[in-house]
């Protein structure tokens, strides 16, 4: 019953004056979502005058999608630099901006949480796309799945450059479906793009072999690094879960705490859409123990672009931000 109520909302949502109340309300409920949470598009394909009006949620998605739509596509991204997408509520010029687009491509698996269920909805009657949803139908081997976060996946698989790339790929199918006449033009543009991608990959591994192996423990403020890990072996531990949502557990913060001593890492790193106290109350504890634990003045990017104007407000850029933060760091 919620589902379908949910259905109608959405598609009331074309009416000026339950924009906001079916938004709130869509966002309100929630529903349970389920593992696979990829729209479910009804084959739709462009019909209307160029450019292309695609509405993004996040910046990494919408720089994906300015890259290989080239000329033939005009992209906003809701979520600007700094933004946690974990926590982020539509407002009115957002709903305006969804109504009015030709497609929409956020991340999936949960990032946009409040969001998620009104995209699947949405699909129904726009073109809406998860630029994730080719890795999980294809049962991607380097999908996390950590335990605590209830049977769903972990969403910030952009710190895992070559999944990414793969994501790129997607996408430019995605779009040649949405769009046949300018198929081979996203083909060309995601070549070039995931080129640069593989490259980028290669760099990270290259400049992440320089720390120590002693040393590669990567401390953050939450889970969003798994991928990071995995890809270019380092161990990840976050003080919260999957979102930024989660408490703090403090008996698993006292055994980070413990491990930090222990193994004497020399830095835990804050993020720049998480309150820097979440990762500086590990400081005095250790150094109580006698370990004098940094923090490093440059934050990470977990969630958000850098700064606009910024090299760091480019995918590329964010990331080589982040190995060169946590190199310095982790080295001697």
């Amino acid at each position: 019953m919620v589902f379908q109520y949910l259905g109608q909302l959405i598609r009331r949502l074309s009416s000026s004056k339950t924009k906001i109340a079916g938004m709130g309300l869509v966002f309100i409920l929630g529903c349970n979502p389920s593992q696979h949470d990829v729209p479910r598009n009804s084959g739709q394909t462009f019909s209307g005058s160029y450019p292309i009006k695609i509405v993004c949620t996040t910046g990494q998605v919408a720089e994906m999608l300015t890259r290989i739509g080239g000329d033939h596509v005009q992209v906003d991204a809701l979520m600007g630099p700094g933004v946690d997408p974990h926590l982020y509520r539509p407002i009115a010029s957002d709903v305006g901006k969804l109504n009015d687009a030709d497609a929409i491509f956020y991340n999936g698996l949960h990032l946009e949480g409040r969001m998620t269920e009104m995209f699947v909805q949405m699909a129904r009657r726009k073109a809406t796309f998860a630029v994730t949803e080719g890795i999980v139908e294809r049962n991607d081997p380097r999908l996390r799945e950590p335990p605590e976060f209830a049977g769903h996946y972990d969403p910030h698989l952009w710190h895992d450059v070559a999944l990414w790339a793969d994501c790129a790929e997607d996408v430019a199918t995605m779009l040649g479906t949405f769009d046949p006449d300018h198929a081979a033009d996203y083909q060309q543009n995601a070549a070039e793009y995931v080129a640069e991608l593989r490259a980028l990959n290669e760099e990270c591994t290259v400049e992440i072999a320089k720390i120590p192996q002693d040393s590669r423990v990567l401390v953050t403020a939450h889970d969003a690094f798994g991928y990071f890990g995995n890809a270019y072996g380092l161990e990840v531990f976050g003080l919260k879960g999957i979102s930024t949502e989660d408490e703090i557990d403090l008996a698993h913060q006292e055994e980070i705490q413990k491990m930090l001593v222990e193994r004497k890492i020399p830095a835990v790193f804050v993020e720049s859409a998480v309150a820097p106290r979440t990762v500086r109350a590990l400081v005095e504890p250790c150094r109580a123990a006698g370990h004098d634990l940094k923090v490093p003045e440059e934050e990470l990017y977990a969630d958000a672009l850098g700064p606009a104007g910024t090299e760091d407000s480019t995918y590329p850029g964010m990331i080589r931000h982040n190995v060169r933060t946590i190199v310095d760091a982790l080295s001697p």
